[in-house]
């Protein structure tokens, strides 16, 4: 085109020598394309555009003078231009359009603006071609004067930057979309922290250089309320966790400590502090910036620290949900819950050299008794921290529960001297100066690659081991002590099988006058059948019924099936005999065991004085009050009452008159000892006792005749055993009877 097309342009040139006192500091230009094959038109438009300062920005122009050069060029540094000044008619008709087609199809580039020109001024692009490749507009060369070129160019631009603007907004809201989706994925508040930092950059297009800080006593099990720092990346990263003054920088320190006292933004140039908070779990967040924030990068911030403040309130309470589950809140030394994750690490799990042990603070219940809780929780924790001193970080501390705590370490640093090294002391609670004794299990895990809660278990295995030991306070676990519990454990499950299933039988050995030999009573013994034809010996399956408290249902039973009997043997004429059965202390302790018994006589429609209950000495010397209140009420029910095994205890003489006693049992034990031409001190003892005291003596395991006889010149009235009758069934024992009255009636 030539230049009389321009003589009435409203053309203003800058002198040639420039004037940078009078420029602005402009850093940042917007970049026009020209697309022309006529030199001139580069020219006349960059002298007219050349001044134009749009948003505080310069243009800066680049030239392609085909449309091949213009393709090339886009496809290099598309993403940086804001305008392109296109010719239409170049090498070919339609250059200007393919390259607009190749921008917005090829490149997928919606966002430079793009003025069609052409010196045709009979030709122009369809209306289809201008909707469909977005052009902003179209002018032939010839009405383009510098001030409709300049208005062109302005709206254009402005078109371009709010595109640019919707466009950043939309790709910031989708970042703060997946960076909160992220975020909230993290559980760990480090982590969470850390990501708020990387996240922040990332949106704003920074290095990842900055800390989150918080007071933070809580999650880091700190006892002050200082400012922490909980996340950081780039050269912050050494500071995780350390109090915020560690950081180098004064300013930094006060801004943070001024945001979270202000509870708001501090936003200032190279460094912007932001603030936090969500259901009072608030943070201040430093970054380094290197640029300066524009309105929406401040607007996607808002809206990004809006979505991940509730992630940093869930992230602290998810914090406090682990504590609560794998943490002691009073100690602050892992749980058992932890306890036994941190023996299922490989690290622990099957290492050679390691040992278990459980640490059981002996009487601890007397001291919450006696001086308080709040004593009881000092102590606690005096314990605890005496176990952290006392044992390097390589030994892991826990407690378990109550007054159970727990090591993890090298069999050379978890013994029992070194444990009872760190009790050797007294600790302090409060006012109080407390000497602690403990009982010691360990296991040593040598190469059983047990899971941790069986671990655990061998370990308590050998805790209540070293619990009834008289000598030592410890014991290490040896496999026969799992495999006798767990044969008592499988004993208990198939007893309390066979007890619902009415296995168990009462059989009955009876009682005689030692002088007539009459039958006046029997006792009621519990037989457990064995399903091979014998059975399991009551001094193995009694002691396990009392611990387990099946002991109580199985008693009253007994007491059901032994009035029942009392019926049987009155309605086959046998109305003068009574029947003694075992009462043991579990059994005192259920608060209805008066009542039950009562209404099992009445059911029956027994006489009361046909049933005698029969007690040890260890069984009043367990709780003696309760023991003589129950008996009290039976007798006062016309309930017999016998003292069985009498003299192998250590009877107190002011309870055995208390108790409202009929008959004493002398042990089978001081029978046995009686033979020809010796003196059985202690039966003849018990016997005068007995007589002393107007109580009828029956003694026990009389199995020979010179036991008998020695027995009577004693002074006894009674006797039970092999002499004179084996336990036996109820039918068989009918027989018995019947045969011995046939007896008395041939005499």
């Amino acid at each position: 085109m030539s230049s009389a097309g321009y003589e009435n342009d409203e053309l203003i040139f800058l002198d040639e020598e420039a004037h940078p006192e009078l420029e602005p500091q402009i850093h940042k230009v917007w970049n026009v394309l020209i697309v022309d094959d006529d030199e001139e038109i580069h020219t006349v438009t960059r002298l007219a555009l050349a001044d134009l300062i749009v948003s505080d920005r310069k243009l800066n122009f680049m030239h392609a003078y085909s449309g091949e050069q213009a393709k090339a060029l886009l496809e290099e540094h598309g993403r940086d231009v804001a305008i392109i000044l296109l010719d239409v008619v170049m090498e070919t008709d339609d250059a200007g359009l393919q390259v607009v087609q190749y921008l917005r199809e090829n490149l997928d580039l919606p966002e430079p603006r793009i003025i069609l020109r052409t010196g045709q001024p009979g030709y122009a692009p369809e209306e289809h071609v201008i909707r469909t490749y977005d052009i902003n507009d179209y002018k032939t060369k010839t009405e383009l004067t510098r001030s409709k070129l300049l208005t062109t160019v302005l709206s254009s631009v402005r078109s371009y930057q709010q595109i640019l603007t919707i466009n950043q907004s939309r790709l910031g809201l989708q970042k703060i979309i997946a960076s909160a989706s992220n975020l909230l994925e993290e559980h760990s508040v480090k982590g969470f922290c850390e990501g708020i930092v990387t996240q922040i950059s990332s949106l704003l297009g920074l290095e990842a250089e900055g800390v989150v800080c918080a007071r933070a006593g809580s999650v880091l099990d700190r006892d002050d309320n200082g400012v922490y720092i909980l996340g950081a990346a780039g050269n912050f990263a050494s500071f995780i966790n350390e109090p915020v003054e560690t950081i180098e920088d004064p300013a930094i320190v006060e801004n943070i400590n001024r945001s979270l006292r202000l509870k708001k933004h501090i936003l200032e140039n190279h460094s912007s502090i932001l603030y936090l908070n969500s259901s009072g779990f608030e943070a201040a967040v430093y970054m380094n910036m290197n640029k300066e924030l524009t309105q929406v990068d401040r607007q996607l911030l808002e809206v990004f620290l809006s979505s991940i403040s509730v992630g940093y309130e869930n992230v602290n309470l998810f914090h406090e949900l682990r504590n609560a589950a794998f943490r002691d809140w009073l100690t602050r030394l892992p749980n058992r819950n932890e306890f036994i994750n941190m023996l299922d690490r490989p690290s622990v799990s099957g290492a050679a050299d390691l040992c278990v042990a459980l640490v059981d603070v002996n009487h601890f219940s007397d001291i919450n008794d006696g001086l308080g809780q709040e004593a009881g929780n000092m102590l606690l924790k005096a314990i605890g921290e005496r176990l952290e001193a006392g044992f390097d970080e390589r030994v892991i501390k826990s407690r378990i529960g109550g007054d159970v705590f727990g090591l993890i370490g090298s069999e050379l640093q978890v013994t029992p001297q070194a444990i009872n090294a760190v009790f050797s002391e007294s600790f302090t609670a409060g006012d109080h100066t407390l000497p602690v004794n403990v009982t010691i299990g360990l296991y040593r895990i040598g190469s059983d690659k047990s899971i941790g809660i069986d671990t655990l278990k061998r370990t308590n295995i050998a805790l209540n081991r070293a619990k009834k030991k008289l000598a030592d306070n410890f014991e290490y676990y040896q496999p026969e002590f799992e495999q006798r519990t767990t044969r008592q454990l499988n004993m208990i499950r198939q007893l309390r099988t066979d007890f619902q299933d009415r296995v168990l039988q009462l059989w009955f050995q009876p009682q005689v006058d030692l002088v007539s030999e009459k039958v006046i009573g029997v006792e009621g013994l519990l037989r457990w059948p064995d399903g091979k034809g014998g059975y399991i010996s009551p001094a193995e399956f009694v002691p396990m019924a009392e611990y387990s408290g099946l002991i109580v249902d199985i008693g009253h039973w007994v007491v059901e099936e032994s009035c029942r009997r009392i019926k049987e043997l009155t309605d086959s004429g046998f109305d003068d005999i009574r029947v003694a059965v075992n009462v043991s202390i579990p059994q005192f302790r259920d608060r209805l065991f008066v009542d039950k018994v009562k209404s099992a006589l009445t059911r029956y429609g027994c006489s009361p004085k046909r049933l005698e209950l029969e007690i040890t000495e260890s069984v009043v010397m367990d709780e003696p009050q309760i023991v003589i209140d129950a008996l009290t009420l039976l007798k006062e029910f016309g309930v017999a009452i016998a003292i069985d095994d009498f003299g192998t205890g250590f009877s107190s003489m002011s309870y055995l008159q208390k108790l409202p006693l009929d008959r004493l049992k002398v042990d089978r034990s001081f029978v046995k000892d009686i033979k020809p031409g010796e003196n059985a001190v202690i039966a003849e003892t018990i016997v005068t006792l007995g007589n002393k005291l107007g109580l009828v003596t029956i003694a026990e395991g009389v199995e020979k005749r010179e036991q008998a006889s020695f027995m009577i010149k004693l002074g006894c009235d009674e006797a039970q055993g092999f002499l004179f009758a084996k336990p036996m069934p109820f039918d068989d024992l009918k027989a018995f009877l019947i045969a011995k009255n046939n007896e008395s009636d041939d005499e």
